[in-house]
């Protein structure tokens, strides 16, 4: 009890702070199975994203912020075992995703928000994921992967990404808030839509939707009416996602020389469940995924799990 109660007055001391403003930001985002299991290593088994963040100087009578994103980002797949030794146990291909990404996030007085990117990399063996799965697993102690021979071949990726996200739902105390997000992705490596809700229930009271790291929206300067405010909250982000086109799963179109792919299951239901907090400059997160079956493979569940810890700093 001691230890607990010792580590939420370490807790208290660190989101304590006065009144700041940072208009720059490095964050790494890190999706991995073994945050929820160390025994589960499948599907979309590790993502790593290293992002910088900058606030512009927009003056304009309908975007409180503008904020620029540059991004390089890592996605790996595997089977339910990624030592599955012939091509029969593969239940879903082998794959990686490299790219590089620019975006642009508009920040409206009306507190909807627009995001749009744009990614351009590479999908295939060039892409090194059988590289990187070795390293980790290395460092864990774990067998090395034996099938990436099989995986998706090499391939040019550009991805052009949507979202847009409006508040539905907050009451006069600010505990608890629920808005309509909605994205969609256009490319060579993922096409599709999704549709859903993000709500909050905050451990003190909410920030606005332009200003909340629930959005890395909380970047300021001195022209801005806000400040970088204490956070903390839960939050839940049930999804309906329509997959018109996957290449780490059917190989892209513009290489069909993939030795195994699979069709893709096109609606899948997807939540996150996760907690997020400020702590002096940084501010951290934990999140469960779940996601139903993504492609039509027998051997596949109809669910998977993986989660992610966020690490954000912020700077001027």
């Amino acid at each position: 009890m001691k230890k607990i109660i010792a580590f939420l007055l370490v807790l208290f001391s660190l989101t304590s702070f006065s009144q700041r403003k940072y208009k720059k930001e490095f964050s790494f985002s890190n999706d991995n199975d073994l945050y929820i299991s160390l025994s589960q290593d499948r599907y979309y088994t590790n993502g790593m994203f290293f992002t910088y963040r900058f606030l512009s100087n927009l003056s304009n009578k309908k975007v409180e912020k503008k904020i620029y994103e540059l991004q390089i980002g890592h996605r790996m797949y595997t089977p339910f075992k990624a030592t599955v030794q012939t091509r029969g146990q593969q239940d879903r291909p082998f794959a990686s995703y490299l790219f590089g990404a620019f975006g642009i996030n508009y920040f409206f007085k009306k507190s909807s928000i627009l995001k749009n990117s744009l990614e351009i990399g590479i999908i295939g063996p060039a892409a090194l994921g059988r590289e990187l799965q070795d390293f980790i697993h290395d460092i864990y102690g774990f067998r090395k992967a034996i099938g990436w021979k099989y995986q998706i071949k090499n391939a040019f990726a550009l991805n052009f990404n949507t979202s847009f996200t409006k508040p539905l739902l907050k009451n006069k105390s600010k505990y608890y808030d629920l808005n309509w997000t909605n994205k969609a992705t256009l490319g060579t490596v993922f096409t599709n839509i999704s549709s859903g809700f993000y709500g909050r229930i905050g451990l003190k009271p909410l920030q606005n939707l332009v200003n909340s790291i629930a959005f890395n929206s909380n970047l300021n300067n001195n022209n801005s009416k806000f400040n970088n405010e204490i956070e903390s909250f839960i939050y839940i982000r049930p999804m309906v996602n329509y997959i018109l086109y996957d290449a780490t799963i059917q190989g892209s179109f513009l290489n069909k020389n993939s030795p195994i792919t699979y069709p893709v299951t096109p609606i899948v239901f997807s939540t996150e469940i996760g907690i997020r907090f400020t702590a002096n400059r940084f501010n951290l997160g934990y999140t469960v995924h779940y996601h139903t079956k993504k492609l039509k493979s027998i051997q596949v569940p109809q669910g998977n799990f993986y989660g992610n810890i966020q690490i954000n700093y912020q700077f001027n």
